[in-house]
């Protein structure tokens, strides 16, 4: 499971082939060992859960970076090396 990103403590991360479990794009977000599943396309929370000022975080990075979120999703779901994406600072 690449990291494509890292800030403020958090961790992103895209698995490969990874499109059956939640039927939509979407992105693993850790911070000191809680996670988080969010939807690519609206930001909302699909399992698990972080801190709510992580949270608010990871929501703003995927508003950035959405359309380079959903194109390392494809890349990702043909099994092709994802490409980092820049984190907040």
């Amino acid at each position: 499971m690449p990291t494509i990103s890292m800030f403020f403590g958090i961790i992103i991360r895209m698995f490969y082939r990874d499109n059956k479990q939640h039927h939509l794009p979407h992105i693993h977000a850790e911070y000191q060992g809680e996670i988080a599943v969010f939807a690519i396309e609206d930001g909302r929370i699909l399992e698990g859960s972080i801190p709510v000022s992580k949270r608010k975080l990871v929501e703003a990075w995927i508003e950035i970076h959405r359309e380079e979120l959903l194109a390392d999703w494809q890349l990702a779901v043909a099994g092709e090396t994802v490409f980092k994406i820049k984190g907040l600072e």
